[in-house]
């Protein structure tokens, strides 16, 4: 039997000489067919997306971008170029304000306003009269405790009379007690006397009992005498506890007259220093009492208290130089300087200064109160406590 390949029909001899054999390794069909098609080959290159333009090429097709980025590159340059320079030398904060030592003014003594000569706003001078109240009760007051001192000195000069009277007395006294000493002395001699001339028989008995008898009185006289310049003495004692009795009465009566002129002056209530009257509460005819406020004073002695974070006040040391805006007067510029730093945060010297120890402990950035002093401030402007400043040091 014949095998297969002994029974395979020769190829046609008409066949297309022109097409070689088929090659299974050549590439299918559809891969050659960019080779076979040169039109299709064409087409195709044209459909390949272009390259990319250059940077100048897009720079030059959109001038407005290209001179935008150019302007922003240069700002760029020139901002880091001034921080270099300038900004990076100074500190400023928008939390920052102007403080003064406010205090209300009130009434030292009550009763009744007779006079307001200030209003609301008005600036005053040291010494100003701030209101008036009703002097009547008090200047009573002082000439009764003027009476008192009056009073008192009278019974100082009664004293000092009668202790000079006494000194009189004593002396007095004293003389009698050297006539009785004298006495006694001749009636001691006389007794002696008359006991020799009995004792010799040329005296009687009765010449020498009355001599006995006279001695007798003279030492009686003698110590009589003696005890009325004790008694003296003793009463210029009780003279002088009660001139200092006396003495301590007028020096309390002239403290009371000292209480009553002041509580006198006191009725008219007077700015301490220079400032300006707010929020003026007080008005004629109102009924006051001691203590109560009549308004409140601002004084002009203001400065700027600045709250910079703890990172801020590195370099920051008193004396450096600072300008200041008011937000009220953005125009204005105010010069000063860093008068001081305070040694800790604002919250430690708060009503309630932060507990770290207790709960769950988050850091955070703490403010440190910077004071700073100005050099001048402008005539023109209203500033007082609580408007808004942006304080800028320069540290560096």
């Amino acid at each position: 039997m014949a095998s297969p390949q002994a029974v395979a029909s020769p190829e046609p001899e008409n066949r297309d000489r022109s097409h070689p054999p088929r090659d299974d390794t050549a590439p299918s069909r559809e891969a050659r067919e960019p080779a076979d098609r040169p039109d299709e080959q064409a087409e195709t290159a044209d459909a390949k997306p272009a390259s990319k333009p250059s940077i100048g090429e897009r720079l030059r097709r959109h001038p407005l971008l290209t001179t935008i980025a150019a302007i922003a590159l240069v700002a760029c340059v020139a901002f880091g170029i001034v921080y270099w320079l300038d900004a990076r030398h100074y500190e400023t904060t928008d939390d920052a304000f102007v403080d003064a030592r406010s205090f209300s003014v009130a009434a030292k003594v009550g009763g009744y306003v007779t006079d307001v000569p200030v209003t609301d706003n008005q600036h005053v001078d040291a010494g100003a009269v701030l209101a008036q109240i009703d002097t009547r009760d008090y200047v009573a007051a002082r000439d009764q405790a003027q009476a008192l001192v009056q009073q008192a000195q009278a019974n100082i000069k009664n004293v000092e009379a009668q202790i000079f009277s006494q000194d009189a007395q004593i002396q007095q006294a004293r003389d009698q007690a050297d006539q009785a000493a004298a006495q006694l002395q001749f009636a001691e001699q006389e007794a002696v006397r008359a006991e020799d001339l009995v004792q010799k028989g040329a005296g009687t008995v009765q010449q020498q009992q009355r001599t006995k008898s006279d001695l007798q009185a003279s030492q009686a006289n003698d110590s009589r005498a003696k005890t009325g310049v004790i008694s003296a003495q003793r009463q210029i004692d009780v003279l002088k506890a009660q001139q200092k009795n006396v003495e301590a009465g007028l020096a309390q009566a002239r403290a009371q007259l000292e209480q009553a002129e002041l509580n006198l002056s006191y009725t008219k209530i007077t700015a301490a220093q220079a400032g300006r009257v707010v929020k003026l509460s007080g008005a004629k005819g109102t009924l006051v009492a001691a203590g109560q406020s009549l308004m409140m004073f601002v004084p002009d002695d203001i400065w700027v208290t600045a709250n910079y974070k703890e990172t801020q006040v590195t370099d920051m040391r008193p004396g450096q130089p600072a300008e200041i805006r008011i937000d009220a007067y953005p125009d204005r510029k105010i010069t000063g300087h860093v008068a001081s730093v305070q040694p800790g945060s604002g919250t430690v010297f708060s009503l309630l200064p932060a507990e770290n120890a207790t709960g769950n402990y988050v850091k955070v950035v703490q403010r440190v109160p910077v004071k700073i002093v100005v050099d001048q401030w402008p005539a023109d402007l209203t500033i007082g406590p609580g408007m808004s400043v942006v304080p800028r040091v320069k540290v560096r």
